[in-house]
Formats: structure tokens, C-alpha cells, sequence
């Protein structure tokens, strides 16, 4: 007989398979998405992607890129790669991090760790950073190294004034580096402190220096969906933080974001934009991620409202005084899309239409129907602001039966003007350069 327990969970499983999202590649995209009405429920639509990029992507295969376009694996058998930076002389740092299985408190948590594992979301977290080289130019790394190890969940990189700092699930460090360095020691000196335990839910931390090299941005996502944990226990959370260097003090630059990862700053403008991650459980169609432009002061939402001011009734007690100066965000990226990456294209080895453009990556969800993301997304800019419909840039992240071959998490740029992926499920780097 089967476990009260597993019933539960197969009637879950069945109950959000009635659900059904929009088949179109670019539901709820744009300056001006379509929203609809909310369907809100006990739980979300269970569709996660079973993950098979562990076995390693088959012989010959690889995403795919738009014509005019090679992909080579820049490196593979990477320990669940998460986020990359270019350092000034062509190596690239990728941080090799996971979510870890917890002891499961209930039935939540059980359908949680279950859909987490299916996901490829979960393992033995690495807690290190690999330095990969690609000494000859031919776009693959014939060397890589431990750069940092024993750090606690890594996730965002960042250099400037030559330091080093590390975005670990609690806070920042800094390391000493010199051009060329291959490897640090230690555990880095401590900078600021970020949310981290006993909660964490939104784990990942990501850090960036501004274009100056004056201050450090820092992302941190809600302890929650909606608030459900607490209130006070958002303190600081939802939230992209500004460090004045050297000394700080460390404050809140915007808030009311869900879950902020992706952070890069707009060339024209010098504005920082960063890709969100919104809430769960309102339907397949809603809410969308989004990538926004960031206001100092600037309030976006969560968890009162959802793309500007539309009010989310399960929040209690309602905010009306938040809710009233909630910014709407620049443009939305799609519901449960999971956008992570997000790097703006400041060089000049692709062609002109891609100058000064936005690539997303999209990890791919887990709570929709059809399945959405597991991909990169590319938006054209004119005059600091999206001006162009969506390009699916690289696909191909789930095969032909549906299933996970790879997720898209981190993009950057190189120093030849190529874009690095990593690929936390295919244990990959992937390079996209014009074809030769």
C-alpha cells in the first residue's frame, strides 16, 4: 500500500497538472505584459524538468545559437557552475555552488527537496571558485585551477582597486589580486555582513563595483513567497544594497524586489539594472520576471503588490502607503521564467544590432505548464531603454523528451567579446562567438 504521504503528494502532482499557461514563447514579455487575473491556491502548478545533464550533454550536442553563430564548451565537468567574471587578463572565475537537502519538517518541505532534486537543484555543495584559462585563444580552456576554496556557497564575483570580493551566502570578502594570480588562500576578509541563516531562502548573493570602482552593489533575495515566514524576517531582504568604498556604511539602495540576482549597469546611462525573480502560486501566467532599471530610494513591490501597483490580496496586513509608491518595472521577462544572468553587451566581436543589448539567462521553471526559460533571452537597447522585441539566443537547454540537458544561470562577456554561460545542470561553460 502506498505512504499516506506519497498519495499526498501524487494527488499535488495531479492537482497542478490542470493548470495550463500561455504556449507562446514570449508570454508575458515587454514594457507592457499582459496580466491576468490571478488564480491563486494552496499550491503551484509541479511540472519541474527532470535533469540530465548530469550524464553529461551526448556526444557532439550542444545549445544552439541563431545562425551566423558557432557554441563551443568552454569548459566542462564543472561542479554545478554558477556565476562568472572576467578578470582584466582573460582568465574567467566560475563559482561553483548548490542548494543542499534539509531535513524535511513536513509534507512541504518532502514535495520540496523532491522537486529540488528532480530539478538538478540539489547536491554537496562545492564551495569553491575554479579559475578557467584559455591560454592558446581558441575558445576552450585547456587549464583550470582551484582559485578559492572552503567559502560558504559563493555565488557573485566582483574586482576592483585590486581586491577580489566574493559574495558568499552571509556576506562579502575580499581577497589580494594581481594580475595573473591564480589561486588565493583563506577565507578572505570579512567586508559586510548580508541576511543569511537561519532561513536563507533565497540563498544566493550576488556583488558588483560599480563603474567607477566607488561602491559595491549587493543583491539579496526574500526570506519567503509573499512574506509567509514573517515579516521581520525580511529585514534587508528583497533588496539590492550600495557599500560606499573603502569603509561603507552598508544600506539599502532599492527594495520590494523578490529576488534579484543578475546586476549590471546599462552603458549609455551608467544605471544598474538587475533581473528579478517573482512570486509563485497566482497562476502559469503570472508573475512575470522582470529586469529593471534601480532608483535609489526606489521601492518595486513585493510582497504588497506585483508590476507596479497591482495589489496581492494574500499578503496580510496590506501596505496601501507601500503599495502607492511601488515603481512598476522597465520589462518583463516572462512568469517562472527564473531569470538569473544578466550582462549587458559592451563590445564590438558581435554585430552591431547586439551593442549595447541585455542577455538573460533563464534557469527555467519548475511550477509551469508549458515550461518556461531554460534559455538566453537577448533585448535590444537604444537610449538606455529596451527597444526592440526578444530573441531566444541560445535554446536547446531541454531535449526533445523535455528533459533538462542543461540550465542557464550566469552570462558574461569575455575579453574577446564572446558570451560565457554557465550551465549549472550540464556542468558546463558554453561559449557563443560568430562563426568563423
Amino acid at each position: 500500500m502506498r505512504s499516506a504521504p506519497l498519495l499526498s503528494i501524487l494527488a499535488t502532482l495531479l492537482l497542478g497538472a490542470c493548470a495550463q499557461g500561455s504556449p507562446q514563447p514570449f508570454a508575458g514579455f515587454g514594457e507592457q505584459p499582459e496580466l491576468p487575473a490571478p488564480k491563486s491556491g494552496l499550491i503551484p502548478t509541479l511540472n519541474a524538468r527532470p535533469a540530465v545533464g548530469w550524464l553529461g550533454w551526448p556526444a557532439g550536442a550542444a545549445p544552439v545559437a541563431p545562425a551566423g553563430f558557432q557554441v563551443t564548451q568552454f569548459a566542462g565537468g564543472l561542479a554545478h557552475p554558477r556565476w562568472l567574471l572576467v578578470l582584466p587578463n582573460g582568465d574567467v572565475l566560475v563559482s561553483e555552488a548548490s542548494s543542499e537537502a534539509k531535513p524535511p519538517k513536513g509534507l512541504q518541505d518532502r514535495i520540496a527537496n523532491w522537486l529540488q532534486k528532480k530539478a538538478g537543484a540539489t547536491m554537496q555543495s562545492p564551495n569553491r571558485i575554479t579559475l578557467l584559462r584559455d591560454a592558446d585563444g581558441d575558445g576552450v580552456a585547456e587549464t583550470r585551477t582551484a582559485f578559492a576554496q572552503g567559502l560558504k556557497r559563493p555565488f557573485g564575483m566582483t574586482l576592483t582597486g585590486g581586491k577580489l570580493y566574493v559574495a558568499n551566502d552571509d556576506g562579502v570578502v575580499a581577497f589580494p589580486y594581481a594580475d595573473g594570480q591564480t589561486s588565493v588562500s583563506g577565507p578572505g576578509e570579512p567586508v559586510f555582513d548580508l541576511p543569511g541563516g537561519p532561513i536563507n531562502h533565497h540563498w544566493t548573493k550576488n556583488v558588483v563595483a560599480s563603474p567607477d570602482g566607488t561602491r559595491l552593489f549587493a543583491t539579496v533575495g526574500s526570506n519567503s513567497n509573499i512574506g509567509e515566514n514573517g515579516i521581520e524576517n525580511e529585514a534587508d531582504r528583497a533588496a539590492v544594497m550600495v557599500y560606499p568604498l573603502p569603509a561603507g556604511p552598508l544600506r539599502v539602495y532599492a527594495s520590494g524586489l523578490r529576488n534579484p540576482n543578475g546586476l549590471d549597469f546599462e552603458p549609455t546611462t551608467g544605471t544598474p539594472w538587475t533581473a528579478v525573480n517573482e512570486r509563485d502560486m497566482l497562476g502559469d501566467d503570472l508573475v512575470p520576471d522582470y529586469m529593471t532599471s534601480l532608483q535609489d530610494g526606489g521601492f518595486y513591490g513585493w510582497p504588497y503588490s506585483y508590476f507596479g501597483q497591482n495589489v496581492d490580496a494574500r499578503v496580510k496586513p496590506q501596505r496601501p502607503d507601500l503599495v502607492a509608491r511601488a515603481i512598476k518595472p522597465d520589462y518583463a521577462l516572462g512568469a517562472h521564467t527564473a531569470s538569473l544572468g544578466l550582462a549587458f553587451y559592451k563590445a564590438d566581436l558581435f554585430p552591431a544590432r547586439y551593442r549595447g543589448g541585455v542577455f538573460i539567462g533563464q534557469h527555467g521553471s519548475w511550477n509551469r505548464r508549458p515550461p518556461s526559460g531554460y534559455r538566453v533571452v537577448f533585448v535590444p537597447f537604444a537610449g538606455g531603454k529596451p527597444s526592440g522585441p526578444p530573441q531566444a539566443f541560445l535554446t536547446g537547454f531541454l531535449d526533445a523528451r523535455g528533459q533538462a540537458q542543461g540550465r542557464p544561470v550566469g552570462v558574461a562577456v569575455d575579453a574577446a567579446g564572446a558570451l560565457l554561460v554557465a550551465d549549472d545542470v550540464g556542468k558546463a561553460v558554453w561559449r557563443v562567438a560568430p562563426a568563423r
